[in-house]
C-alpha cells in the first residue's frame, strides 16, 4: 500500500496565543462558495478564514474580538452555517451572525459558574449544548430572533466536563469528563426531560479529552474517544437506539 504523505502548503498566522480549536463552515466549499473556517485562541479572539478560489490559499477575513474576556476554548458553526457559537473561559457562550458581511454577536449565553470548555450543535440546528468546569452540561433551545432558552441542566459528572458532541443524526448527546466517563444523554419524552441513559468508561484509564464521530464500512455510527495519558489510548463505541457497545474487541 502506498504511504500517504502530508506536506504543509500554508501556515496561517495572526493569533497571538495558542490556538485551541477550529471548525469548518458546513455551508461552504461547494457550488462555487469558497471554504470558510473559524479558529479560536487564548488571545480571546476568533478568526474567520476564507479560501481564495484562484490559488486555494486562505486569508483572514474577520477578527471577532472585544466580546470574550478570557480564552476562547471552542467554536462551532450551526448546520446551516449561518451562526457561529464560541465558548470561553469567561463562563459565557457567544452567538455570532454574519450580517451584511460583518460578524455581530447577536446573543450571549450565561449560566455556567466558570469556564465553558466546549460547544456543539445538534443535526437540525435547533439545540446547542455547552459544558463547563462546573461539572454540568447545559442544553439550549434556539428561539426566534436569535434568542436561546436553557431547557435542561444535566448533572452527573463528578469532574470538569471537557467536551460535548451530538450524535450525527439523532438528538443524543455525549459528554466526556475528567471523571474518566462518557455519559450518553437523551430526551425521554416531549417535556425536555433529559436523562443519562448510559455511562461509558474504562477502568484505570486517564480522563477523556476528545471525541469524534465516524461511520464504519457497514454504515454503523460510532464515537471515538482518546485520553490524556502517555499511551494516548483510543476507545471506540458503536451506537444505536441510545445504546452504545464497546467496539474495541
Amino acid at each position: 500500500m502506498e504511504r500517504l504523505e502530508l506536506k504543509e502548503v500554508q501556515k496561517l498566522e495572526g493569533h497571538t496565543d495558542r490556538v485551541w480549536s477550529l471548525d469548518w463552515n458546513p455551508a461552504t466549499g461547494h457550488a462555487g462558495v469558497p471554504l470558510v473556517f473559524a479558529s479560536c485562541s487564548g488571545d480571546k479572539t476568533v478568526r474567520i478564514w476564507e479560501q481564495n478560489l484562484s490559488n486555494s490559499l486562505f486569508s483572514c477575513k474577520a477578527v471577532l474580538e472585544e466580546t470574550h474576556t478570557r480564552t476562547v476554548r471552542s467554536c462551532a458553526w450551526s448546520p446551516s452555517g449561518k451562526l457561529l457559537a464560541t465558548a470561553s473561559f469567561d463562563a459565557t457562550t457567544a452567538i455570532w451572525e454574519n450580517v451584511g458581511g460583518d460578524f455581530e454577536c447577536v446573543s450571549t449565553l450565561e449560566g455556567h459558574e466558570n469556564e465553558v470548555k466546549s460547544v456543539s450543535w445538534n443535526a437540525s440546528g435547533t439545540l446547542l449544548a455547552t459544558c463547563s468546569r462546573d461539572k454540568s452540561v447545559w442544553i439550549w433551545e434556539v428561539q426566534p430572533g436569535n434568542e436561546f432558552e436553557c431547557v435542561s441542566v444535566l448533572q452527573g459528572h463528578t469532574q470538569d466536563v471537557k467536551m460535548v458532541r451530538w450524535h450525527p443524526t439523532e438528538d443524543i448527546l455525549f459528554s466526556c469528563s475528567y471523571d474518566n466517563n462518557i455519559k450518553v444523554w437523551a430526551d425521554e419524552g416531549d417535556s425536555d426531560d433529559w436523562q443519562c441513559v448510559q455511562t461509558l468508561g474504562e477502568p484505570n484509564k486517564s480522563y477523556f479529552m476528545h471525541s469524534s464521530w465516524s461511520t464504519n464500512i457497514e454504515g454503523e455510527c460510532g464515537i471515538y474517544c482518546n485520553n490524556f495519558n502517555m499511551h494516548n489510548w483510543l476507545g471506540w463505541w458503536l451506537c444505536s437506539s441510545n445504546i452504545c457497545k464497546n467496539g474495541n474487541a
